[in-house]
């Protein structure tokens, strides 16, 4: 009687879970993960698994070290910086920190050390048994003001330029795509497109793997968008605050519940890139990651109608055909 009930229970819980928590949580079982990195073996083709086609679209291959956290074992000087960027203001912020940042911070770090060194061996106890009265060196405190006024106004430069080009409003004619945080998966939908819908779960390692993808960062269903083209991102949540975050295209925003939140993003080109929820959601924060498929346009309205969706202007009945061209009009700009 009490595995009856317990049963019922159980089952009647179940018509109350959201949608996609089922294939959630078997791609975030205990036992399916392995906290575990990607081996040097990992391949650069998807297996027979991966290409399953539907109408005209393949899933992309993802290329090894592109788009995804890359380890430098042969190179310790390229592990002080980001991952490779793909996007107008990813390199920005990479040149930036290269070329300013680091060159900067090294030669303060060095000269306030060998200041030190030299305070501690010239003015030492044993080599001045007389302490110097000196109160003040008029010279000195005008160098050590004005010199840093000058090394901050000019990172202020580039470091302003960034911030507002981050801030830039999307084009009328951009691409929307709204990303929704869940506890803990992501859905996208495609308003532009007649209200495509995508819920996105990670995959099991071992799954994972056997498409060439790194582990804990593949998902079952992807966010397709076009490269090349001004993305509208938009981003919500439907519970707590999430974050939507993929380091290779410098892109990070909130996902807040009953706000929505916009940036621009246009991607450089085609190809695979990884991200994850940025912002602690709960006990299951570090299992929802995020994956960008970026495809040329023409591939793009292929998924679109492989999606059941459709291409911004046609009309009813129109031929599939020239969607593809519509989509690559926009990159003419």
């Amino acid at each position: 009687m009490k595995l009856a009930t317990l049963a019922a229970l159980a089952a009647g819980m179940a018509l109350f879970a959201p949608v996609g928590a089922g294939a959630q949580d078997a791609a975030i079982g205990a036992p399916a993960l392995q906290a575990t990195a990607p081996d040097a073996g990992l391949i650069e083709s998807v297996t027979e698994a991966s290409t399953v086609t539907a109408g005209d679209y393949t899933p992309m291959a993802p290329t090894k070290g592109k788009g995804m956290p890359t380890s430098y074992q042969d190179d310790p000087i390229k592990s002080l910086t980001f991952q490779d960027q793909y996007s107008d203001n990813g390199d920005y912020a990479l040149w930036m920190h290269d070329a300013i940042l680091m060159p900067v911070i090294t030669i303060i770090s060095l000269l306030v050390l060998g200041l030190l060194l030299y305070v501690v061996v010239r003015f030492n106890r044993k080599a001045n048994p007389v302490a110097s009265k000196t109160t003040h060196n008029t010279m000195i405190e005008v160098v050590w003001t004005i010199v840093p006024v000058i090394i901050l106004v000019v990172i202020a430069v580039p470091s302003i330029t960034l911030l507002a080009r981050q801030y830039e409003t999307p084009p009328a004619d951009a691409v929307t795509i709204k990303a929704t945080g869940y506890q803990w998966y992501w859905g996208y939908t495609y308003p532009d497109h007649g209200e495509i819908e995508v819920i996105s779960n990670m995959l099991p390692d071992d799954e994972a793997l056997k498409r060439g993808e790194p582990a804990q960062l593949a998902v079952d269903n992807r966010m397709v968008v076009p490269a090349g083209v001004p993305l509208r991102i938009q981003t919500t949540a439907s519970d707590v605050i999430h974050a939507f975050a993929v380091p290779s295209l410098w892109f990070k925003m909130d996902a807040v519940p009953g706000r929505l939140n916009e940036k621009l993003l246009t991607i450089k080109e085609p190809g695979v890139y990884y991200g994850q929820c940025s912002e602690l959601c709960g006990s299951r924060h570090a299992y929802m990651p995020i994956a960008v498929e970026a495809l040329a346009p023409e591939q793009f309205a292929a998924w679109v109608k492989a999606q059941g969706g459709t291409m911004p202007g046609d009309e009813a009945g129109e031929d599939a055909a020239a969607a593809p061209e519509k989509v690559a009009a926009l990159t003419a700009r």
